[in-house]
């Protein structure tokens, strides 16, 4: 890393150092993660009023949505008829009022006559012009006159800022103290080429248009460079990933045994289909070309993933190597230590399962056999990444369902051995651009064909009143000799949430389905209690199981046909997708029921309809990102994924395309970034990435 350079930049620089800040100002920012010059340049606007789409007062229309400005000047709470907040505003050409039925004491500490204000919404008329419940916005406290440029910045706000006096108002005017007091210590991060090549602003005018724009177009040009800054170091950083995992040279190149493999394959009860045995040759591969494998497998719920996994820790097992597989629950992971052992029950194979809910001298045992070699294979959940876990030969990692782990995480358990092979899984189906974005590092092999015999789900949104119905139909599935899940999001009910809860709804259909027999499976049981409700649904003692998501990945039970999901809308598309998946297994007609109260938003119906409508699990998780967004899509564990200010990953495809290629460019030319002209990229790349530096040398 070179020499930091004499002058500190604004990544340096405390934010209380900024003229109008003071500390009681920087304090509150600190919640809001902004202790640097730079955090506060990075404290973008939530969203930008034009003036030239403001209306005034006096040309409003009925019924139009509308923005005006206004000076508060009265505030009053009406008590004959509803209790209600009036807060009427002037704009020279005439009067409107802000009325709230609700949080009355709240929103009249808000509001002082005096201040300049912004509300949005529907205009009605009751003597003057109102909105109910509108949007509104501080833009000062006094009289002082607004900027006069023609987009007004609206920073995020909170309690936290209002109390000690920071609107968007006094936001704007620290921020422009703080680029006049340190402007020229803002380094370029991007170099001058791409910057040319994409005709992007510099560093500097991009923060001075992102705050201070005169037109929509500067704010878009502003934001069309920090995506470009957002998405092009986070390449670097896969990039630097792949880099390192590749150059291990020579890597563990495997003498596999394909007459084990053969015997092992013939015991399996079903054929694997084209599909996977196209994914099987791409991994064999890797483990006999002598560099290390680091393939993310994809595939759609039931695609047969896990047997392509067991298959590649059987190729390590036949060279002389540990292979480990990490699943995200003890549930899963006990599934997967089931299956294998009742597979490799006629083969000299030793299986060992470690997960965090084992006695502690029975764990204690196991660790000690990992270390000294006596397990040939090893499920378990986080707890195989924790400091005493030793492996003997570790020589092939597989992460199952990738996306509820972190890069770190992933590293951690690469780190148990001397460049082990990385196989990662996916039963997410993720659309190419966060793939792009999450699994840079990743060589991709994709199971596009499902096993011959699956049934299509039948799939049906409905809403609260059909219950009794659907209640009927599930007792002609169960008498018919079928099974069900009910899945709630909750456990306990909770008086601030109105949901149904998985208890409380066992209750019920023990008292709704008097002659089956109901079971209940959710996260805070003991690993015991699960796998006894889990066997004897299998076994099929249990004809109905309510459940959380627990029962979301992994679990198989051919009988189960019937899927009902209670608050279908609190689910992601892709979690509803994975649900769905737990059905249709064996040769039987199976559905899926989603269930919502009779008025959810619009964008809860667009999911409803795109379940009804597909059961393709790449178009439904292109459809998730876009109406979740990348914040949300898969969580955001993924490191960089929750940090993406600027970058849509549904509308940018290009821009990360173009990221990738120009990221993977510079460090084929510059793997080590050691070249003069990229020292401020170095240092850039360290300071987002600090954490992940040790990593990168492992990874």
């Amino acid at each position: 890393m070179s020499t930091a350079p004499k002058q500190r930049t604004i990544a340096e620089i405390p934010v209380q150092f900024v003229k109008g800040m003071g500390e009681k100002r920087a304090e509150a920012f600190r919640k809001f993660q902004v202790e640097t010059v730079e955090d506060l340049l990075e404290f973008i606007p939530r969203r930008y009023l034009d003036r030239s789409t403001i209306s005034p007062i006096a040309k409003v229309q009925l019924n139009e949505e509308a923005t005006v400005i206004g000076e508060v000047i009265s505030t009053e709470v009406v008590t004959r008829g509803k209790r209600r907040l009036i807060v009427r505003i002037y704009d020279r050409s005439g009067v409107l009022e802000g009325v709230w039925f609700n949080q009355i004491d709240l929103f009249k500490r808000i509001f002082s006559v005096g201040q300049t204000v912004a509300f949005s919404g529907k205009v009605g008329r009751y003597r003057h012009w109102q909105m109910v419940h509108p949007d509104f916005d501080i833009l000062s406290q006094s009289r002082e006159p607004l900027h006069t440029s023609q987009i007004i910045p609206i920073y995020p706000g909170s309690e936290t800022l209002k109390k000690v006096g920071l609107n968007s108002y006094a936001i704007r005017r620290i921020v422009k103290n703080a680029l006049e007091q340190f402007g020229a210590q803002i380094p370029e991060t991007l170099p001058a080429p791409l910057l040319e090549k994409y005709r992007l602003l510099p560093r500097t005018a991009a923060y001075r248009a992102i705050h201070f724009p005169d037109t929509p177009e500067q704010v878009q040009q502003a934001i069309q460079r920090f995506k470009y800054e957002e998405i092009f170091y986070l390449q670097l950083l896969m990039g630097v990933f792949r880099h390192q995992h590749k150059k291990a040279n020579p890597g563990l190149q495997f003498a596999i045994q394909n007459d084990f493999l053969r015997k092992v394959m013939e015991k399996l009860p079903f054929e694997l289909t084209g599909a996977q045995r196209r994914v099987l040759r791409d991994i064999y591969r890797d483990l006999t070309s002598g560099r290390p494998m680091n393939r993310l497998v994809q595939g759609d719920v039931g695609s047969g993933k896990t047997i392509v996994a067991v298959l590649t820790m059987l190729m390590a097992f036949t060279a002389g190597y540990q292979a480990a597989m990490m699943a995200p629950t003890e549930i899963l992971a006990q599934q997967h230590y089931l299956n294998l052992v009742e597979l490799l029950d006629p083969f000299d194979v030793r299986v060992a399962l470690l997960i965090g809910s084992l006695p502690a001298r029975q764990k204690s045992e196991i660790q000690r056999q990992i270390a000294a070699g006596e397990v040939d294979l090893v499920i378990g959940t986080h707890a195989l990444i924790q400091e005493d876990i030793q492996f003997a030969r570790l020589g092939l990692v597989v992460i199952d369902e990738q996306h509820r782990f972190g890069v770190l995480q992933r590293g951690n358990l690469i780190a148990k051995g001397h460049r082990p092979h990385v196989l990662v899984m996916t039963a997410t189906p993720i659309p190419r651009t966060l793939a792009l974005t999450l699994y840079g590092d990743l060589d991709v092999s994709i199971i596009d064909e499902l096993p011959p015999g699956r049934q299509k789900i039948i799939t049906a949104w409905r809403t609260e009143s059909s219950l009794p119905k659907i209640f009927r139909f599930i007792e002609e599935r169960i008498r018919a000799g079928d099974q069900a899940y009910i899945v709630y999001p909750l456990i306990d009910e909770s008086e601030k949430i109105d949901l149904k809860a998985a208890k409380a709804a066992f209750k019920q259909f023990q008292q709704v389905f008097p002659d089956f027999r109901v079971g209940l499976l959710h996260g805070r049981m003991s690993i015991k209690e699960k796998d006894a409700v889990m066997h004897a649904f299998k076994r099929g003692e249990i004809h109905i199981l309510v459940s959380t998501t627990v029962i979301e990945v992994g679990v198989d039970v051919p009988n189960a046909t019937i899927m009902l999901i209670e608050h279908a809308e609190r689910f992601g598309l892709s979690q509803l997708h994975q649900l769905r998946g737990r059905i249709g297994r064996g040769h039987k007609k199976s559905y899926c029921i989603l269930v919502t109260p009779e008025n959810i938003n619009e964008v809860a119906q667009q999911r409803m309809r795109v379940m009804e409508e597909t059961s393709d699990g790449f178009r439904i998780a292109e459809e998730d990102l876009r109406l979740r967004g990348s914040g949300e899509f898969l969580g955001t564990r993924q490191h960089g994924l929750s940090d993406l200010k600027y970058v849509d990953l549904v509308r940018d495809v290009k821009l990360i395309q173009n990221a990738r290629e120009d990221a993977f460019q510079l460090l084929k030319q510059d793997p080590q970034l050691r070249k003069p002209e990229h020292a401020v990229i170095r240092q850039r790349f360290f300071k987002l990435f600090a954490d992940k530096f040790e990593l990168a040398q492992i990874a």
